[in-house]
This record gives C-alpha cells, structure tokens and sequence, in this order.
C-alpha cells in the first residue's frame, strides 16, 4: 500500500471489545486495500488492547485516551486521519467487503458529491429487523430530511475530508445527538449521494447502546436546532423549515415535561422558539 491511503476509516469505541472483532474483521479484508484503519479507544477496561495487539496489519492505527465521549474520539481520528475520504464505523456495526470499492465507484461516478452512504441491514437481538419508511435512505439535496430525526447512518457515510473544513467536526458538548447536528451541518451545505446497495450492517436493540441510555434525545436535536438557526448559514427557507421543526420539538418535549412536573422544562421549552428569529 502507498504511504497516502485513499480512505481513513475511523472505528470510536467504549468497551465493545466483543463486538470490536466484528467490525474490524468486515474491514481488514476490503476488496479496496487502500485503506488505513483508525481505532480511537475511549478509555476502554474491557482488553480492547489486547484484542488489536493480536492483529499484525500496518493499515492499523491503534490510540488510547481517557474517556472523553463518541465526539471527541471521531475528531481525534478525523485529527490523525490521512486519507482524501473519511469512512465511519462505530465499534458494533460492520460492513460488506465490498463497500469501500463500491463506494469508490460512486466517487469516480459522481465527482462533484462529497457526501455518500449506503443502504444498511437491520438486526435486533439478531433478528433480521425491518425498516419503516421514515427510515428510507434519502439522497440529493437532503437538509428538509434531516430535520425530523437522523437520516444517515454514520456507519453508512463516507465524506469528503474537505467537508470537515467547511461545516466542522462533531460537537464534543453533546452527551447525544452529536451525529444528527453534524448531518444538519452538512446537509444544509452539501448534496448526498445514496448507493443503492446494503453495504453496512448493524445489531441494535441492546442496553449498553447510547440511544438506549440516554434520556431524552430530542433535548439534544433540540439543542441542535437551536444551534444551526442562530448560526446565520442557512437559507431562508432552511430557516423557516427549521424553526417549524424547532417549535414542534419543543412542543412536544414540554407536554412531556409537563406530564412529569418539571415545569422549569415546560417554561424553558415553550419560550426557546420565541426567542429565535
């Protein structure tokens, strides 16, 4: 392989060392072998350690750091990521051995789209697991799309590096949701491209899973919205599409709230989208 590889993919993980295998397994053999592969371990006790040390692949950049959340470990790979594209895969999802030569042909295909992801297989517990149509894969000009919930996958995408530079990296202040404000980042500025084809596989439905964790995530869209509206890069009409999706959230985050008794929450909700021109 050349010292410049073509993709950098990037593997964050927190003590998945039994799910790990796994997807590092569906990547070392890539039909496309120019590759590097960055594991950016976020303070895992679990010998993630060991289980990379028994791999002897140079394509492998192992890092160890303290705990610092999902964010923070996709920015230290994007940091040492040395690749034109950048290909995501959390630690318990995995591939078809196909998907970066794939993918390639699409780059080639579409040089002018900097942002591609793949259809994906669902499992749940195991079972094969079926996607409803708000889970329908989008392409094009896809900003309206993103608003209601993440519609791309981030084990599915693969992005142009320049992309970073223009729309950032992902928000380390996010306990959750840090993927749904990066795509809304990204797809108010960029087309995407689908690739018709189930490349990328993933097994959810477990407890240890963050949205399965974390109360709340619509406080966290919530915040991203927010955001993106005060950041005086959208249109008019993402503005205007945003705010609406913005009031709906709030709303129906405080009748939750209400429903609870926190009423610090129902004031704090009802007001946010007022406060937004």
């Amino acid at each position: 392989m050349s010292k410049q590889p073509f993709f950098s993919v990037i593997i964050p993980t927190f003590n998945r060392c039994r799910f790990l295998k796994k997807a590092v397994d569906s990547v070392l053999p890539q039909t496309f072998e120019k590759f590097e592969l960055i594991i950016i371990d976020d303070g895992s006790t679990d010998r993630t350690d060991s289980l990379i040390s028994s791999y002897n692949d140079k394509r492998i950049t192992y890092i160890y750091q303290q705990n610092q959340g999902v964010a923070n470990a996709r920015n230290k790979g994007l940091e040492l990521a040395k690749g034109k594209f950048i290909a995501f895969l959390d630690s318990d999802d995995w591939w078809d051995k196909e998907k970066l030569k794939k993918t390639l042909g699409y780059i080639k295909k579409y040089p002018n789209i900097s942002i591609f992801h793949t259809e994906e297989v669902w499992f749940k517990k195991g079972k094969l697991l079926n996607q409803k149509k708000k889970h329908e894969k989008p392409t094009g000009f896809v900003y309206i799309k993103a608003l209601p919930l993440c519609c791309i996958s981030i084990s599915t995408a693969v992005i142009k590096k320049d992309v970073f530079k223009l729309v950032g990296a992902f928000d380390e202040s996010m306990e959750a949701c840090e993927d749904y404000d990066f795509w809304l980042r990204a797809t108010s500025q960029y087309e995407v491209k689908l690739i018709p084809e189930e490349l990328t596989l993933k097994d959810g439905g477990r407890p240890d899973q963050l949205s399965s964790s974390v109360w709340g995530l619509d406080r966290f869209r919530i915040q991203a919205l927010e955001k993106i509206l005060r950041s005086g890069k959208l249109s008019k009409k993402y503005h205007e599409v945003t705010l609406k999706e913005l009031r709906k959230k709030c709303k129906i985050f405080a009748l939750g709230a209400e429903k609870r008794g926190k009423s610090e929450e129902v004031d704090l909700y009802k007001s946010l989208p007022k406060k937004i021109f």
